[in-house]
């Protein structure tokens, strides 16, 4: 089995392939308290019924727990970690995106989309944050947006003003709310829908005809809503650190 690890902002998440197929989806919380030892215990738990495991590929975005769970990660499977960063051949080219801060979560999306569907291709992740990331005509990763996520879109209008409640997302049952909690929830979601919808289409504009793909734990919501196609793969991170691990190693050979 080729493990897969997806360190983000609040779940540490792994997901085991035996070829194509995902076989093992586990996760846990992003507990930043955690020494390399526990994280042992935490992660032999999780993977304890799993098959032998021939590969291992972290990605993370909370560069303090990523050498834990890289190490916590090594010593349970006795294989190599591959972790990946901005400094591992994924087969995307960067050349056209300034800066060193890119989130590799993003650039992994984008490689599997990529596996998917021919470019252009526009990823939207909606997670913690709601990135998209746009690969151009030519297979290059030309850069993006990054837009407050859903939840904490709604926790920070919670926060603020004294009279909105805390809100769970849920399916809405019509346009317009009737309650404040309904009209705080269908603002969310239809906003989120309708930014997406706007967004595709001036990127159509400057690029054209593109397929949008559309993933991360918020997506389930925001999708029913679309008035776009898109192409939903809800564990895109898992197949793009899949993906580079395989390139990786056919690289190496």
């Amino acid at each position: 089995m080729l493990l897969t690890v997806d360190i983000g902002n609040t779940t540490v998440a792994l997901a085991g392939f035996v070829g194509q197929e995902l076989t093992v989806l586990r996760r846990v919380p992003s507990d930043t308290s955690l020494e390399v030892s526990q994280w042992v215990e935490v992660l032999g738990e999780c993977l304890a019924d799993c098959p032998p495991i021939q590969g291992v590929a972290l990605s993370s975005v909370v560069p303090t727990l990523t050498p834990r769970v890289s190490q916590a990660l090594a010593q349970l499977t006795h294989v190599p970690v591959l972790l990946v960063d901005a400094n591992t051949p994924t087969g995307l080219s960067l050349d056209r995106y300034e800066g060193p801060t890119l989130g590799i979560d993003r650039v992994v999306d984008c490689v599997a989309a990529l596996s998917l569907c021919p470019a252009p291709v526009a990823v939207f992740d909606m997670g913690t944050a709601t990135t998209l990331s746009v690969v151009g005509n030519d297979g290059d990763f030309l850069g993006g947006m990054i837009l407050p996520g859903l939840s904490l879109s709604l926790e920070a209008l919670s926060a603020k003003a004294a009279q909105l409640p805390p809100i769970t997302l849920s399916p809405p049952e019509g346009v317009i709310g009737r309650n404040t909690e309904a009209c705080m929830r269908y603002g969310a979601l239809y906003g989120a829908a309708g930014a997406m919808e706007g967004i595709v289409a001036r990127l159509e504009d400057e690029l054209g005809p593109l397929t949008v793909v559309l993933t991360g734990g918020n997506s389930t919501h925001v999708r029913p809503l679309l008035r776009i196609p898109v192409v939903w793969e809800p564990h895109l991170t898992f197949r793009g650190l899949r993906e580079v691990w395989l390139h990786q190693h056919q690289t190496t050979k």
